[in-house]
């Protein structure tokens, strides 16, 4: 994805999304403005998923979910909007994201 004029990328990597019962391909980007995630241009479901970074709220390791129901594999990270929104990434080192999402936001974490 492109970046806005005076947009810094922070830290990129591939993830997947959790959308429904489909589990997405594709990269996450963290910039100094949002949070990207760009799906594969092979998924069924694909595009961009953007979520600007004064809209986050709580952000948590979780669980990747099997046909997004049954726990398989703690190696999520759930990221919360303000209006209460889940978006499930799993993706390696979720840990070091988690950090980076944090300190990366206008204001300190709830």
């Amino acid at each position: 994805m492109e970046l806005h004029p005076g947009e810094h990328e922070i830290k990129a990597g591939r993830a997947n999304l959790q959308r429904g019962r489909e589990t997405v391909g594709g990269k996450l980007q963290l910039t100094d403005q949002r949070l990207i995630f760009t799906a594969h241009q092979f998924n069924i479901q694909g595009g961009a998923t953007e979520i600007p970074l004064t809209a986050l709220g709580r952000i948590q390791p979780s669980w990747t979910k099997f046909l997004n129901i049954i726990p398989l594999a703690p190696n999520s990270l759930s990221v919360f909007t303000t209006d209460g929104t889940e978006f499930r990434f799993v993706l390696s080192g979720r840990l070091h994201w988690q950090e980076a999402i944090t300190s990366a936001r206008p204001w300190p974490s709830q």
